[in-house]
């Protein structure tokens, strides 16, 4: 008489054998196991992504605090331009330390994600954080403009023996929350990660006005800024270490609580993660259009968060606000920015396909910003323009549903890691565009340049997306009639197809 094989010995089974183990049938799961797994696995890796990611948000937003508190003067970052008549101060070295990091970023995202892709996460992610936590810091050490602009550089890139530093950070947690929770539930976990970019502008915006205070010792408080925001990334790559690299080796879970962890993202169609790196996927993610969308909504919906994170605190300063008080002003940003990203992020996950027309309705009121802070009169200490200067905190949640729809309308573990990258080179594209805009010769004008280019990428957000919807609601409706044998559902969970080969996939929008 055949023996059925105990649970737990089931599981090693799957833990040991790896991907190629897992059995082509469903399983039933207990759902008071689930629930515990499901649990453990937010208890684990949400802690350590929205810290994460907030110490890439505060790193990059430094810069803008910073050059409130003396380096744009020690650095030389703005000079007075004399070819023109009265005189202006040119700013054009700022947009470039603001920029140039993002050109790092961008040469790092496509390889960082297929060595992710290759190699566990703890062997990369450690590593690679460290190494940023440590240039991070070394900011401090920087003299002139021109070590700046290299050191900002390679903040975003390593040499190619040692990889890419910041890179890695949110292609790796878009990629793991992909891998760890089914479709329905990586709507709130990609919000809640991302959120960081409000609370940390809150935090780091408080730590830098502590910093601000200090006016004894060898250094300058920008300089005591970055050792110290250096420090805590130190600190979180020594985390990094932990991290699992799938549910297949979570060693927070029991081996029972692995097999259920592998088997309820079966019904999301998504697979699990591959080493292997699939030709095919890649050339049908190179032809699929709406990865592409997808970027084009990215890049040109960033542009203002380049404009903000260098500019902002310097933009609200020259409406008569001291320099402690602009910092107090990225507050209310940050709190529409944070809140608003874990609102929708709920919303997403309770109703469905409300993504498309959420994002839109965010986009009004930061183009609603652009216009307050333009068209009012600046004088001094005004409050219109501080509060269209608010209303920009809602770029967040409009990012935030991109990277929900990126993650989620996407399978195959090749595709998926193209996605990934593609996203996040969108998301430089726009972080380097967006300084650019800058004039700082127009400033008597209130930077038309800026308001009209963000107006005009806002646009195109809003008409990328709306294609988006309407190829990816026709697909679904398309594979609908198809009939198709529920019964052979439960089979291709795992067998890491493309979201275009598994037409039991269902697009979210």
């Amino acid at each position: 008489m055949d023996h059925e094989q105990p649970p737990a010995e089931k599981a090693d089974t799957v833990i040991n054998g790896g991907i190629d183990s897992i059995e082509e049938e469903a399983k039933p799961i207990d759902p008071r196991v689930e629930r515990r797994v499901l649990r453990k696995i937010d208890l684990f890796l949400m802690p350590a992504m929205v810290i994460g990611y907030g110490l890439v948000y505060y790193d990059k937003a430094l810069l803008g605090n910073a050059a409130l508190f003396g380096m744009t003067a020690d650095l030389h970052l703005s000079v007075k331009d004399t070819s023109v008549n009265p005189p202006v101060i040119n700013t054009s070295r700022l947009s470039w330390a603001t920029s140039i990091f993002y050109f790092g970023q961008l040469a790092g995202s496509f390889p960082m994600t297929y060595t992710l892709q290759h190699f566990n996460t703890k062997v990369v992610l450690g590593p690679m954080v460290m190494i940023w936590a440590i240039i991070c810091a070394a900011t401090a050490g920087v003299t002139t403009w021109q070590g700046l602009l290299v050191q900002r550089f390679f903040l975003g890139k390593r040499s190619k023996k040692l990889g890419f530093t910041e890179s890695v950070i949110p292609t790796c947690f878009m990629v793991t929350v992909s891998g760890f929770y089914t479709q329905q539930e990586q709507s709130l976990r990609q919000s809640w990660w991302w959120s960081a970019t409000g609370w940390f502008t809150i935090i780091g915006g408080g730590f830098s006005y502590g910093f601000a205070q200090i006016d004894s010792g060898g250094l300058k408080p920008w300089q005591y800024i970055y050792i110290f925001a250096g420090g805590l990334t130190f600190l979180f790559g020594i985390w990094c270490f932990f991290i699992p690299n799938s549910p297949l080796t979570a060693w927070f879970l029991t081996p029972e609580e692995r097999t259920v962890a592998v088997e309820r993202l079966r019904a999301g169609q998504t697979g699990l993660k591959n080493k292997k790196l699939k030709p095919a996927q890649l050339k049908e993610a190179v032809l699929d259009i709406k990865i592409w969308l997808i970027a084009i909504t990215m890049a040109s919906a960033y542009t203002v968060n380049g404009a903000v994170a260098g500019f902002g605190p310097l933009i609200v300063s020259t409406f008569g606000y001291s320099s402690l008080e602009s910092i107090l002003f990225q507050f209310p940003l940050g709190a529409i920015s944070g809140f608003g990203i874990v609102l929708l992020g709920w919303l997403c996950s309770r109703v469905r396909n409300i993504r498309v027309i959420s994002l839109i309705l965010c986009c009004l009121p930061v183009i609603a910003g652009y216009a307050m802070i333009w068209k009012s009169t600046w004088g001094h200490r005004p409050v219109v323009p501080v509060a269209g200067y608010s209303l920009l905190g809602f770029f967040g949640p409009v990012v935030a549903i991109i990277i929900l729809l990126g993650a989620g309308n996407v399978a195959g573990d090749t595709k998926r890691s193209f996605t990934a990258s593609t996203t996040f080179v969108a998301y430089c594209v726009g972080n380097i565009i967006g300084p650019q805009l800058i004039k700082s010769q127009t400033k008597a004008q209130h930077y038309p340049e800026l308001w009209t280019g963000l107006t005009i990428c806002y646009c195109i957000a809003i008409l990328s997306v709306s294609i988006l919807y309407v190829l990816l609601s026709r697909e679904n409706k398309r594979r609908d009639l198809l009939g198709l044998d529920e019964n052979e559902r439960g089979k291709l969970g795992f067998k890491d197809l493309t979201d275009k080969e598994n037409l039991y996939f269902r697009y979210i929008y």
